[in-house]
């Protein structure tokens, strides 16, 4: 952190990086719900961020990070379909097992938070102004 501590500028701004990185996991997602592979191992998974909260001992505000993106969700699953042209030895496809009725509902509350924050920001902004037109 830098020695003058956060201000609210940065609280929010990493929050919106945040809430973007989630945004962007969410949108791959979504785009290979349903991707057929002929192998368990290459078959797209699931995809989320993880947080992490990161407090400043100067000013007491919380900030958060992604600290990284993991594979979540169900395995891929496995169909019978040897005239599908990915198909394995045994006539086996793989499909992702990707949720897109969660994926939207999680692109939903994303876009909320990240607006929170864009509101946050045009708050604090709208407050800074006001006061410097006090001391007029």
């Amino acid at each position: 952190m830098a020695d003058n501590g956060l201000n609210i500028f940065q609280v929010a701004g990493r929050a919106m990086s945040a809430q973007l990185i989630r945004m962007n996991t969410t949108a791959s997602n979504l785009a290979n719900a349903g991707a057929i592979t002929g192998s368990a191992d290459t078959a797209y998974r699931t995809i989320k961020p993880v947080f992490r909260t990161e407090y400043d001992k100067m000013t007491g505000l919380a900030t958060v990070n992604v600290e990284k993106i993991v594979t979540a969700g169900s395995d891929p699953t496995k169909l019978y379909d040897p005239s599908h042209p990915m198909a394995d030895k045994d006539g086996n496809v793989f499909v992702s097992a990707v949720d897109e009725t969660r994926e939207l509902v999680d692109m939903m509350e994303t876009a909320r938070s990240y607006q929170n924050n864009v509101e946050v920001m045009q708050t604090a902004k709208s407050l800074i102004l006001d006061t410097l037109k006090l001391g007029r």
